[in-house]
């Protein structure tokens, strides 16, 4: 019986040589092969990209011929390239979508496939329930000829850096940065980041340093995620440069990990929040702002502020990409640190976001800590919290019974709102919050929690676990 392919968030991840094998990944591309050439006929194009992950090139190549066995030209990316440059050529190149290998900020042992529609952004769930079907029905097939299309075509090749860094210098004031002499240090954690932000800011004359800049499957032995734990070679290099922030991206460069001057590392939750504060100052953007349902509700109280539309999004960026099509928003983020802002692609970009950071620093010229003290002081105090907890099967059968009901209180605090936008989201009546999301692919729950002090933080999380396992 073969494995079920399923697209999740973002996209079909799984571990190399057991379901991430060359069978399934053929049967994936297929899938997806079939699905576009359904939608044309008269032959499509799809860009195929990959991060710098272990038999990359070799999976490139199969997907191409995969590809143009069903009469699609793939434009094939020769070299790792990020996903948002990825996602800026498909707008740029008029594609059919892009197939992405990438497990993006997962260890080194997990693979994995993204497919993006002809907006650049992450396939919406009616599009990857479609490819699903086609990989159902391909493996249901018993014609040989259905199963192997002998039309054929031709290859591309397509370098995204030009265009994309491009994109990058109308988007972000680097003279802004070289005037105020900030210094930059820069974590692409072997990803697919390397060469682009630390590019840019160099030729705009600004001094930036750079740790973990070469190709190395393995990632260090470590998952190319830019979180606090993960960048201690990025503080040490700071402390050398003297560098005012440092900035860095994982494995395909969508998500971002920003450290402050001393070293001090700054929740993606509050980095979103910054950003969209200084938006608005420096753009005049009004026109809205996106959150996910577990994101930090800094973004609510600024948005009251401001006077700006908000919009709370089930998790996944693909609902908040979709604002962004429509021109709905003027940034949106996650607290998974994910983020993309307007009139630029509907997927998120890490590297955006630290340049951002970057100019935000240079232009306001005050530390990240000091401009997020500035943000309390107008909107009041926000201390957020993600963990996760593992379940038995007996837990989380009556742990899932649980989240189906409208419970009162937890920890003797009274809920004043049950949201169900994703997971089960309980808003107490001091303005904290906790949000629960039971995770697809393993016997996990994730908690978010959101308290208006850091005393009651501990608190509401130690409730908010209590009432897991009650």
């Amino acid at each position: 019986m073969p494995a079920i392919i399923k697209f999740g968030t973002s996209g079909w991840r799984a571990v190399i040589a057991e379901d991430f094998t060359f069978a399934n990944v053929r049967r994936a591309i297929t899938g997806i092969a079939r699905y576009v050439a359904s939608r044309k006929p008269a032959g499509g194009a799809v860009i195929v990209g990959r991060d710098p992950r272990f038999l990359g090139e070799t999976l490139v190549s199969m997907a191409a011929d995969i590809l143009g066995a069903h009469g699609i030209v793939a434009r094939v990316i020769p070299e790792p390239a990020p996903t948002p440059a990825i996602a800026w050529a498909v707008i740029r190149s008029k594609s059919d979508g892009a197939i992405n290998f990438t497990a993006s900020h997962n260890p080194p042992e997990y693979n994995g496939i993204k497919f993006s529609t002809p907006d650049g952004a992450p396939a919406l769930p009616e599009v990857t329930k479609a490819i699903e079907a086609e990989i159902e029905a391909l493996d249901q097939a018993t014609d040989l000829a259905a199963r192997s299309p002998s039309n054929a075509a031709k290859r591309e090749e397509l370098d995204v850096a030009p265009d994309y860094l491009a994109r990058l210098r109308q988007l972000v004031d680097l003279d802004a940065i070289k005037t105020a002499s900030l210094r930059v240090a820069y974590d692409p954690l072997w990803g697919a980041g390397r060469g682009y932000p630390d590019t840019l800011l160099r030729e705009a004359g600004v001094h930036v340093e750079t740790v973990h800049d070469c190709r190395d499957v393995l990632f260090g032995g470590q998952a190319p995620e830019p979180d606090d734990h993960l960048l201690g070679d990025l503080r040490r290099r700071m402390r050398e440069s003297g560098a005012h922030i440092g900035i860095s991206t994982d494995g395909d460069a969508d998500r971002f990990g920003i450290l402050d001057r001393d070293g001090t590392f700054i929740s993606p939750n509050y980095i979103i929040a910054l950003l969209f504060d200084y938006l608005v100052e420096s753009r005049g953007w009004r026109n809205g702002v996106a959150k996910s349902v577990a994101t930090t509700n800094l973004v609510n109280a600024l948005a009251q502020h401001h006077k700006v539309q908000l919009y709370e999004t089930p998790v996944g960026f693909k609902y908040i990409g979709e604002l962004i099509d429509q021109d709905k928003i003027a940034i949106g983020g996650e607290e998974s640190a994910g983020l993309s802002i307007r009139h630029h692609v509907p997927e998120k970009d890490g590297i955006l976001a630290g340049l951002l950071c970057c100019e935000m620093v240079a232009r306001r010229g005050r530390s990240l800590r000091e401009q997020l003290d500035t943000l309390f002081a107008k909107v009041g105090s926000f201390y957020p919290r993600r963990e996760n907890f593992r379940l038995t099967p007996e837990v989380k059968a009556k742990f899932t019974s649980k989240l189906g009901g409208d419970p009162g209180e937890i920890g003797g605090r009274a809920v004043r709102e049950v949201v169900r936008t994703d997971g089960l989201k309980l808003v107490f009546g001091d303005g904290s919050w906790v949000c629960y999301r039971l995770s697809g692919t393993e016997p996990v729950v994730r908690v978010y929690s959101e308290a208006r002090s850091a005393q009651d933080l501990e608190k509401l999380s130690a409730a908010a676990k209590q009432w897991i396992f009650e």
